[in-house]
């Protein structure tokens, strides 16, 4: 989800609910604590350089039960870091706090905002000889097609 989507959803939102993967809710009582243009410059594993542009939210929820988070609010201090930052319209990646700092996609299912996993990857696997994943098959597909040769067809 990229920067102008969520500033849309909130300007239409009373609340704002966050999902964790497993179907939790960040607790209602969160802080947005950052919100921030991140910059990665890195080579991959194949030798090839390249740069990544997030903007991050870090939520963070402790023992303050008394204040909750309006969507006004959030929308505000958004523009403030686009303002401020320079913060172009980007793809969002969230920081929350389990057992250590995960990392999630964002999207939203038309009530809460859901964080979503996200996986490390391989980015030059042709370099690394890494084969290409074969292609799944059902064997339903595989009876359908035998059926459809016929002798001196060459299928065979």
């Amino acid at each position: 989800m990229k920067l102008s989507e969520i500033k849309t959803i909130l300007s239409q939102s009373k609340t704002i609910a966050f999902q964790l993967p497993n179907g939790d809710l960040v607790p209602a009582h969160f802080h947005v604590t950052e919100v921030g243009l991140v910059d990665k410059h890195f080579i991959d594993c194949g030798g090839t350089i390249r740069k990544e542009q997030k903007v991050n939210f870090q939520l963070w929820d402790a023992d303050d039960y008394d204040h909750r988070l309006h969507p006004e609010k959030l929308v505000q201090i958004i523009e403030l870091s686009e303002k401020v930052l320079g913060i172009p319209d980007l793809e969002i990646e969230v920081e929350y706090q389990g057992e250590t700092i995960g990392k999630y996609g964002l999207e939203h299912d038309g009530t809460n905002f859901l964080l979503t996993t996200k996986m490390t990857d391989c980015l030059a696997k042709d370099k690394c000889g890494i084969p290409a994943q074969k292609p799944k098959i059902r064997l339903s597909q595989l009876q359908t097609q035998a059926s459809a040769c016929t002798p001196g067809s060459g299928c065979c």
